[in-house]
This record gives C-alpha cells, structure tokens and sequence, in this order.
C-alpha cells in the first residue's frame, strides 16, 4: 500500500496500525453494528466513553480529582466557552500571548467581558516566547490562559507560568501527549482532537473538580462545562466515532510505552529536521529562536516566495504532503506530530539537503 510522507498540521497523519484496526471493525463494532450506527445511549457507548475518560488520565498520570469531557467545536470554542464560564464582572480572564491561536482566545474573552494581557511576544513577531516566571497576574483572576505549542509559528514553552492560586488552563492542542508535561499542575486542559489524538470532530477537556464547581455564570447549557460532566459528555449526540478513534490512539500510545518513549522519538525527528536548517548556511532559515523550537511543528523560510513554492510542488512530486506554511505567515512548515514515522524525517531531511544542493 502507497503512503505519502503526511506533515499535515490538522487534520494530521495518523498511526497506520490504528487506521487498520479502525478498518477492520468498521462495518460491524458489536452486536454487528458499526459505531457511526450506534445511539449515543447505548451502553456500547456509554463503556466505549468511560474506557476512553480511564486510559486518558492514566496516561496524563491524572488522579479522580480530574474528569474528562467530550464535546466538539475545537479548540476554537474552547476560547469561548472558558470565559463565559469562569469571568465574571469582578474576576477577569488572564491571557499569555504566544502565538496567533493563544490572540484568538484572547480576543474571544473580549467579547464575554473582563480580559487582560499578562505576557506577550507579538511585538518580537511571535519569533520568541514571553517571558513567564514572574508574571503579575491579579491574584483575583479566574484564570491564566495560555497555549503550551504554537503551530502556526512553531514555538513550545518548556517553562510554565505559577500564578499562585489562580488555575491555570492550558490549551494543549498541537502537544499532548508529546511530551511529559507537569498536567497535575494544570487546573484545566484541553485539545482538538486532530493533531496528537485522532481525527477532527472531538475535543477534549481535563478539568478538576475544584474548577467545575467554579462554573456558576448563567450561560446556555450546552456551552456550560458541568452540563457535560453531569451527562458523561452525553447531553446530545457527541462526534462518537472520533472518540472511538481518539481511544484507539491513546491506546497506541501505551504501546508505545506512553508519553516518556513518545518524547524520545519526538526529540529524534525534530533533531533531523533542525540540523538541516542549521546546517544549512542560512539556506533555510529558521522563524523560531532556538530556544523556543517546537518539536512538533518546524517552521522555517527560505531566500523569497518562489523558492518556497518551488519547494512545495517538488516535494509533492517526491511523496510529501502538507509542507506549505500557514496562509497568515508563509514559509514552510513540518508538523512532526506523534504519528508521522522517524523514517518520515528521515526522508524529508535527505530531500532538502538534495533540493539545497540542486537549487542552492
């Protein structure tokens, strides 16, 4: 079977042995059913999302303080539905500005009230990460928000912000499960589920139960947090194949040997693709300081725009997908997410050193 080489940035490459077992209980789940034919209130489900909630917070080393939720919506209505349930009139929202996705959350919580800007990296272009050991973060606040991997810009903190008692809320989307991560620290997380997790359609929430109760705003109640853990995320119909799927990943994962063996690979695979660029004598130059490299996507530029798309069709033209940057920032961009093979890598940095020497 022809596999091209997947660097999608989401929807994203897969594990190939979870697409097979995908396959091979499509048509018939149990009961000679598929699960895209299955009710939501069957206790098929039921189990297949409590078996899910049970191996997420096994792997994240979480404890029962923690339940996790299914919804949909992304990551995107994550941003709105954090603020409608914690701000209030007298507690603002406190936001770390990295990238483009962590200034759509921040100016999603403007909408609903109180939103404040404790760091920020815009003014350096998103090339480098704010500073966060010391923020002054109001002790009042409901919450500090800020995303852990940036993949549009491809940045990663690998120093968190402490704000004291406030929670803090991680937007994980393009990291979980990458890397080991102090997630007990974490008052709430969540994650599309298109990048380390499974396909779109799902998101998912960790939160705490000292946060939940903190839910009190009158708000609509399908975008209410307590809504879909008094439910088992079953209020109304969920995306019930993509947490099949999600819960076939995590438990790929566990072959593996969880998150610490992932992250081993993850370090190999950035590693090919950055000595390339370092090694190229400016040939390919990174967007990202060194320090704030993300492992997951790799972000780079090349001398003018014809170049890069030179790039792009020829490496189409040897088995690659998905290497254009964002529309909003150009270059070039390969997101090494969990799934996408070393031997990907591999391929990928033998064929820029070869466009290098053809095109340099």
């Amino acid at each position: 079977m022809y596999r091209i080489n997947n660097f999608n940035p989401g929807p994203a490459a897969l594990p190939l042995e979870v697409l097979h077992q995908a396959q091979d209980k499509f048509i018939a789940y149990r009961n000679g059913m598929s699960i895209m034919e299955m009710s939501h209130r069957s206790r098929d489900v039921e189990q297949l999302f409590e078996e899910t909630q049970q191996i997420m917070l096994e792997i994240l080393g979480l404890d029962s303080q923690y339940q996790v939720l299914f919804m949909s919506g992304g990551a995107s209505m994550q941003f709105a539905m954090v603020p409608l349930n914690f701000m209030s009139a007298k507690r603002n929202g406190s936001y770390v500005l990295s990238g483009s996705f962590s200034e759509k959350a921040y100016k999603e919580a403007q909408t609903v009230g109180n939103a404040k800007i404790v760091a920020s990296s815009k003014p350096q272009n998103w090339c480098s990460l704010p500073a966060v050991n010391d923020l002054r973060v109001d002790p009042e606040a409901a919450y500090l928000h800020f995303t852990t991997n940036n993949t549009i810009e491809g940045s990663q903190f690998h120093d968190f912000p402490s704000a004291g008692s406030v929670p803090l809320i991680g937007d994980m989307t393009s990291d979980l499960l990458s890397r080991k991560m102090a997630f007990n620290e974490f008052s709430m997380l969540y994650a599309s589920a298109q990048k380390n997790l499974g396909p779109a359609g799902a998101t998912v929430v960790v939160i705490r139960d000292d946060l939940l109760k903190a839910c009190v705003n009158p708000i609509p109640t399908i975008l209410n947090y307590k809504t879909y853990a008094q439910n088992n995320s079953l209020y109304n119909t969920p995306p019930v194949h993509s947490i099949y799927m999600m819960k076939l990943v995590l438990e790929w994962v566990k072959r593996q040997g969880g998150i610490t063996e992932i992250e081993k690979v993850n370090v190999q695979k950035a590693n090919l693709l950055y000595d390339v660029i370092d090694s190229s004598g400016g040939y390919y130059k990174g967007f990202i300081e060194k320090p704030f490299r993300s492992m997951m996507n790799i972000t780079w530029r090349m001398r003018d725009e014809e170049l890069e798309k030179l790039f792009v069709q020829e490496s189409e033209l040897h088995g690659f997908d998905g290497l254009a940057g964002h529309r909003s920032v150009g270059g070039l961009r390969a997101s090494a997410y969990n799934a996408v093979p070393i031997q990907a890598c591999k391929d990928l940095a033998e064929f820029m050193i070869d466009f290098q020497k053809r095109k340099g």
